[in-house]
């Protein structure tokens, strides 16, 4: 006896493309939504810095005063030159001397002082070329043997903890928290205990800061296993 018009089978179609509709939705979200949230908090950043800076401008210089509409992204500009031209100064021993007295000043000021170096800590770390930041993604079995968490190799030990390890060659690691992986801790790893990944730094800071939820391809192990089933493709053919 065939099915009515709410039948089992009409319900199972009703119900897959539901389905299908919901994981349609939620693709969309998941696409647009950074794209979205980024544009819009760049927008009002560089709203902010027109707000600021345009007290700053001349009159005769200001291209709003010209137009009958708004110029964005004037107030970026402005920060972007500024911000070169001081560091223009600073090369200069004059203006480094000055610097370097209003640093001294900040450093004898109890809670200034602490809040100062650890930002301008990170600054350096962030920005200066010569950091050496992080070099390869590795694997390093914490907090148990047995359970293994994803670390960033910073460097070879060296000084007087390397020595401590002597006749053993130690590395440092960074391993992040998730999903912030600006916080976690400094561990030295005997260079044998860690797996080594081919992932790059990208790959593994967005593995941490999506919980394994986004994983990255496995570059390498496609090109290996086609490697290996190359020659008898050919042989097949």
């Amino acid at each position: 006896m065939p099915d009515g018009p709410d039948g089992p089978e009409d319900v199972k179609l009703k119900g897959g493309l539901i389905h299908r509709l919901r994981n349609y939705f939620l693709t969309g979200v998941v696409i647009t939504a950074p794209i979205a949230i980024t544009a819009y908090l760049g927008w009002k950043f560089m709203a902010y810095l027109d707000r600021q800076t345009s007290v700053l401008i001349p009159a005769k210089y200001n291209p709003e005063n010209y137009l009958p509409f708004a110029v964005p992204g004037i107030g970026l500009l402005v920060a972007i030159l500024g911000l070169t031209l001081i560091g223009a100064l600073t090369a200069n021993f004059l203006c480094r001397y000055l610097l370097q007295m209003g640093e001294r000043i900040v450093n004898r000021m109890p809670v200034v002082r602490n809040i100062y170096s650890a930002l301008k800590q990170i600054f350096e770390t962030a920005i200066s070329q010569s950091s050496t930041s992080f070099r390869q993604v590795v694997l390093v079995e914490y907090p148990r043997p047995g359970i293994w968490a994803i670390a960033f190799l910073t460097a070879t030990t060296s000084g007087e903890v390397g020595r401590r390890f002597e006749g053993r060659e130690m590395i440092n690691v960074f391993l992040p928290t998730t999903p912030n992986p600006t916080s976690g801790f400094l561990l030295f790893v005997p260079r044998e205990d860690a797996i080594f990944l081919d992932m790059s730094v990208e790959e593994g800071i967005k593995l941490v800061i999506s919980a394994g939820m986004v994983s990255p391809p496995d570059t390498a192990g496609e090109l290996a296993a086609q490697a290996a089933t190359g020659p008898l493709d050919d042989i097949a053919n």
